[in-house]
């Protein structure tokens, strides 16, 4: 599978959540750690989670691996890095105060 693939898998699993402001920037002309970045952001700290373990479960029985997971929903923001797609995942709340479009 292509990175663009695994970029389609992840973006409906967080549709499946209900993410808001789902944005994907292709970043591989600019930058040496992805092809991709997803961010998005849920109504409160439940939904962070959810859309978490949704997108990896949806990864996981793909060929991706997942190299790094960091923050928690408690603190607003999740980032999954699968190596060439990286995942911020943020409450509305952190989203806004960082002026993350």
């Amino acid at each position: 599978m292509t990175a663009k693939e695994y970029v389609k898998i992840a973006y409906d699993a967080l549709l499946d959540k209900k993410a808001h402001n789902i944005r994907i920037i292709d970043i591989k002309e600019i930058s040496t750690v992805g092809d991709y970045m997803i961010v998005a952001d849920g109504s409160n700290h439940n939904q962070i989670q959810a859309m978490c373990s949704m997108v990896e479960e949806k990864l996981a029985p793909t060929d991706i691996k997942l190299k790094n997971r960091e923050g928690n929903a408690i603190g607003g923001w999740i980032l999954l890095d699968y190596y060439d797609i990286i995942i911020h995942i943020f409450t509305e709340e952190t989203r806004s105060f960082h002026e993350i479009k």
